[in-house]
């Protein structure tokens, strides 16, 4: 890496990365073809400037899934998996991830390359996630014979399922509910 590369950026560059970053995911949103001059204009700047960031359309789109798996990641910590009551953790861990989904879509729903940044969040957050369904089964809100991988991808279908339809303007809070009620629960009468 070279010295140029390890600074970090000034607080302008950083929001002119930022600018660009989620003119792309809108842009690239409604048109996975859209041109890098086509994103310049969406973020207000210069397609040198995006050039100068960026070497190709190709590092563009990986610092965009790059980003987005940080922000899902931050989403994560901040429902505090490891300390917070399993039941808890869980409610915030999903009102926080539905929140950055919902603004991500596009960037969230690349392939990631196994070798990339994205990838490795993406696995560190799957690990995390069984761990706190794994304090959530230790805690006897699910089944102690539930196969937690299985659990943890129905966890992530009711997450990618609330996203659909017209979710604009709903709290995350009340989806994060109806998700983990559904995951705790399912759809039967309650006893």
């Amino acid at each position: 890496m070279s010295e140029k590369a390890a600074q970090p950026l000034r607080a302008d560059a950083e929001r002119s990365v930022r600018a660009i970053l989620e003119a792309a995911e809108r842009v690239l949103a409604e048109d996975p073809g859209a041109s890098m001059e086509q994103i310049a204009a969406a973020a207000g700047v210069a397609r040198t400037t995006i050039h100068r960031r960026f070497a190709n359309r190709q590092a563009l789109i990986e610092a965009l899934a790059t980003s987005a798996a940080r922000q899902l990641a931050q989403a994560v910590d901040d429902g505090r998996p490891d300390t917070a009551p399993p039941l808890v953790a869980m409610h915030r861990i999903t009102a926080n991830v539905l929140q950055v989904k919902g603004a991500w879509t596009f960037a969230l729903g690349l392939s990631d390359d196994p070798g990339s940044e994205a990838f490795a969040l993406q696995q560190d957050i799957g690990r995390r996630c069984v761990a706190v369904l794994r304090r959530a089964q230790d805690d006897g809100l699910i089944d102690e014979a539930a196969d937690l991988d299985w659990v943890r991808r129905v966890y992530y279908a009711l997450i990618g399922e609330s996203l659909h339809g017209n979710t604009e303007g709903a709290d995350p809070d009340a989806l994060a509910a109806r998700v983990i009620d559904t995951l705790l629960h399912g759809a039967g009468p309650r006893p």
